[in-house]
């Protein structure tokens, strides 16, 4: 009697791939007529329902969606580990301080983008990152660093004290050619060094797959597409559908 196909050695090895959901854009709504209308953190909680393995907030310094008010509750509420994104700034590490979600991933952020537009150049800010890292390390909080599929950058998060590096995903989901090549190249490089790996950006339905097969990559964080989604289908059941196509793509 057939009882499902014999895991290889290799596909045991490959743990599962969480799911991280950016709960911004809920914010972004909320804020645009103002009062308390849709609750990003209530969002929170649906996402999580539908299977979201933790929750991303990116804080900014404009505070255009997510506010202050809403990290100290979602930190309080979340049975799910709590990301806090933010730029690398005395105002937002002395808040990581305080609040001390379970991560803090830093980023790139310029007042006049309409989203992040690209990764963060460890290379050449080394010197401030170092200490900002090495406070929000003190705090108790694991440090990720945003950055694009570059080994120069890849090779300086390491040697600043990141445990984790979010590869940028933004040019594969705009059909760049060669970056596939250029995430797998990351990916291997940055796991060698002993980074976790993780990646968002773009990412959707139809071009989440070849990413979440990428066996060093650990975690995905994604947010705009499935906001989207959701005010055609609910958000735990967008949720669900992107968790199970990202294990699909892992088990293949």
């Amino acid at each position: 009697m057939m009882f499902g196909k014999k895991k290889t050695a290799s596909s045991a090895l490959v743990p599962p791939v969480r799911l991280g959901v950016n709960i911004d854009h809920v914010a972004t709504l909320r804020n645009a007529r103002g009062g308390a209308h849709p609750d990003p953190v209530r969002a929170a909680h649906e996402a999580v329902r539908g299977g979201a393995d933790g929750i991303t907030a990116h804080l900014r310094e404009d505070r255009r969606h997510i506010r202050d008010e809403d990290l100290v509750r979602l930190r309080r509420e979340l049975s799910v580990p709590l990301n806090m994104e933010m730029a690398a700034t005395e105002e937002m590490v002395s808040l990581a301080e305080t609040l001390r979600p379970h991560a803090c991933c830093i980023v790139p952020e310029r007042r006049e983008e309409v989203t992040t537009e690209g990764g963060l150049d460890v290379a050449g800010s080394q010197a401030q990152l170092l200490t900002y890292i090495t406070r929000v390390k003190n705090a108790g909080i694991r440090v990720s660093l945003f950055i694009d599929p570059d080994p120069v950058q890849i090779r300086a998060a390491a040697a600043v004290g990141a445990s984790v590096v979010e590869l940028h995903t933004g040019a594969w989901a705009a059909g760049a050619d060669g970056e596939m090549e250029r995430l797998k190249e990351a990916a291997r490089l940055a796991a060698e060094l002993g980074l976790e790996v993780h990646a968002g950006h773009g990412l959707s339905f139809g071009n989440v797959a070849p990413v979440a097969a990428l066996p060093q990559i650990r975690e995905l964080n994604i947010g705009h597409f499935l906001i989207g989604e959701a005010v055609f289908d609910g958000l735990a059941p967008v949720v669900a559908r992107m968790k199970t196509l990202m294990g699909a793509a892992r088990r293949k």
